[in-house]
């Protein structure tokens, strides 16, 4: 009934759909396997994809060739960036989305892919033989040959939903938990545990009274997620709110804390930390007597409303009421009460950093399964680890991203040397090289590394090179370009900055904190025509480069340090136990991950400097 494919691809969430898409179109045959063909890419959380961290991560996936941007684009009802007060390194853009559309193009793209098969149930196993996959088995057991698997069951292993003293298995609501494959994993040695996350309750925007809210605008100027032009900004966009809690609701919200499985010992799985549900955030900060609401419109069509802040798993009687007592939501109906879920993970050091396991080869785990959290953080892995499945089986070498190429290497090298107790979540304060790591250059950083693997196209090469060629060239003539006291000094003074007393580049003059390009239009109202042949992108590109250089080169001259450690290379096989002058600990944590560089040695909790000495001389020998 069934080929034998190349790469099989377990759940269609966003890291599913990631891992398919890349291993398709890097040439190997792939079968997405799902429980619901109707949900494949649901957003099951928030409608909105980005923020602070997880924006530069879409950017890096739109510029390796992922499609995580074009599909935001594509169904995005408001645009921001955030942060755009502080440094080029903070900025982060973040989407509004439509949900059902969301879903819907990622389907579609999916089917226009080709390579792609589907096939629609619960996956309860996978087929091993000598300590290697060779395929899944589903529930009514068909089993299906593959040289490559890659899980990512998201919530949906052993999933237990909780909305105050009741609870029902699911992988979220109204659908299916999966069982059988984390039994197998341990019976075969993996190492698992569970974990928790949450979602708010959905409400009827009909009902919400605006007028007592705080509107929140998109950009005048919106942007967009990806490079490629096939993409364009939004003309018009649709508006979030903000609102808040107050005693009343916090007074209403404990009186179910006797009932909350959060606080009676229901749930034992550890939730993130910086996303709280509404009782943890009172509980927690309880001389705080409100907190922010987000008012969240779930698309252009509906009236459902996602209740951003209030993430609770309190009986639904107590949501409810406490969700009335909110100012403009007197007279809320709500459409679904709110709830926590549990699932199994598994501790991601026991992988490689290309996502494969380290107990069965060609196995791939992507998503939460590897104790993340977000869209973004398991779209991210889910195109790792379709890149590499697909690398492998075509014996080609693996794909890896260091920590000073891309947040995306920093989360992986996070998860594997560091692993997680709670899920994980993005942060920019996470990437000790942030300031290369920004959202406007992960063209210039990743997209040859796409090319050269078969994942981004021509076109996409063609445009970053072009943007790279035309930032240079004008950065080179605002070295070059000078302007006189006599032409300038009287718009100088206008914009309160120094005058000058000889003829000076335009390129020291933009390194001034008050001069921008905008601020250079005003000094010299005839250098606008110059600029004007110059993108929007390749303005400010220049503008970054001359403002940050000796930031840059700094940061620049520590990757160059760190890379002799990371281009050390240690032998899979090296005996860590047979070199008794490491510390106990050190051998320990250096067995059971493994590292596979010195660097990533270095990294690892519990390896010391002194570990690191002993060992960098007997890889010597």
């Amino acid at each position: 009934m069934f080929q034998k494919y190349d790469v099989i691809v377990v759940g269609a969430g966003h890291a599913g759909c990631e891992a398919a898409h890349a291993a398709a179109k890097m040439g190997s045959k792939v079968l997405l396997c799902t429980m619901n063909m109707n949900t494949i890419a649901q957003m099951s959380c928030n409608p909105a994809m980005g923020g602070v961290a997880k924006g530069q991560i879409v950017r890096e996936i739109d510029a390796l060739g992922g499609m995580s941007g074009i599909v935001s684009d594509r169904s995005m009802i408001q645009f921001r960036m955030l942060n755009r007060s502080k440094g080029p390194a903070m900025w982060s853009p973040r989407t509004q989305n439509d949900r059902m559309r969301f879903a819907e193009e990622w389907r579609m793209t999916l089917e226009q892919t080709p390579n792609v098969d589907f096939w629609q149930e619960m996956i309860t196993g996978i087929l091993v033989k000598d300590g290697r996959v060779r395929g899944v088995k589903t529930g009514i057991g068909i089993e299906i040959e593959a040289n490559a698997v890659v899980l990512t069951n998201g919530t949906f292993l052993n999933g237990i939903i909780h909305i105050g003293e009741k609870q029902f298995g699911g992988g979220r609501t109204g659908e299916a938990a999966a069982k059988g494959i984390t039994e197998q994993l341990v019976q075969l040695g993996f190492e698992a545990g569970r974990m928790k996350t949450g979602t708010p309750p959905r409400v009827d925007g009909r009902s919400l009274d605006y007028t007592k809210m705080e509107e929140q605008l998109g950009d005048e100027n919106p942007e967009k997620f990806s490079y490629l032009d096939i993409t364009e900004p939004l003309k018009n966009q649709k508006s979030c709110w903000i609102t808040y809690t107050n005693k009343e609701v916090h007074q209403t919200l404990e009186t179910g804390f006797e009932r909350s499985p959060m606080f009676n010992g229901r749930i034992q799985g550890l939730g993130p930390r910086y996303c709280p549900s509404i009782e943890d955030k009172i509980n927690r900060f309880a001389e705080r007597e409100r907190h922010q609401i987000f008012v969240e419109p779930e698309g252009w069509n509906t009236v459902e409303i996602y209740v951003n802040g209030f993430s609770t798993s309190l009986p639904e009687d107590v949501q409810y009421k406490a969700l009335r007592q909110i100012p403009g939501f007197e007279n809320a109906k709500m459409f679904r009460p709110g709830y926590a879920i549990e699932y199994d993970f598994f501790p991601p050091t026991q992988l490689h950093l290309t996502l494969e396991t380290q107990l069965i080869e060609n196995l791939f785990f992507a998503g939460q399964i590897n104790g993340t959290t977000g869209y973004e953080e398991a779209a991210s892995q889910g195109l790792i680890a379709g890149i590499n499945a697909s690398l492998k089986v075509q014996e080609k070498d693996p794909f890896l991203l260091q920590r000073s190429d891309a947040y995306i290497g920093v989360l992986i090298d996070d998860l594997i040397n560091k692993g997680t107790e709670e899920p994980y979540r993005m942060f920019t304060s996470r990437a000790e090289f942030r300031l290369l790591l920004r959202q406007d250059n992960a063209d210039l950083r990743l997209t040859e590394k796409g090319y050269q693997i078969g994942l981004a196209d021509e076109e996409r090469l063609q445009a970053m090179q072009d943007k790279k060629t035309k930032t240079a060239q004008l950065i080179n003539d605002l070295k070059q370009k000078k302007w006189t006291p006599e032409e300038i000094n009287t718009n100088l003074e206008e914009l309160g900055t120094a005058t000058i007393q000889e003829k000076t580049t335009i390129e020291k003059l933009l390194k001034r904190p008050q001069i921008g390009i905008q601020e250079l239009k005003a000094i010299q109202p005839e250098f606008d025509g110059y600029l004007s042949k110059y993108s929007k992108e390749v303005l400010e590109q220049a503008e970054i480069q001359i403002k940050y250089e000796s930031y840059l080169e700094k940061e620049q001259q520590m990757v160059q340090k760190l890379s002799n450690m990371e281009n050390f290379r240690i032998p899979h096989k090296f005996d860590y136990l047979a070199i008794t002058a490491l510390s106990a600990e050190g051998r320990q944590k250096l067995n059971k991950i493994r590292p596979e560089t010195l660097g990533q040695a270095s990294r690892i909790s519990g390896v010391s400097p002194a570990d690191l000495s002993i060992l960098t001389v007997y890889l010597g020998k």
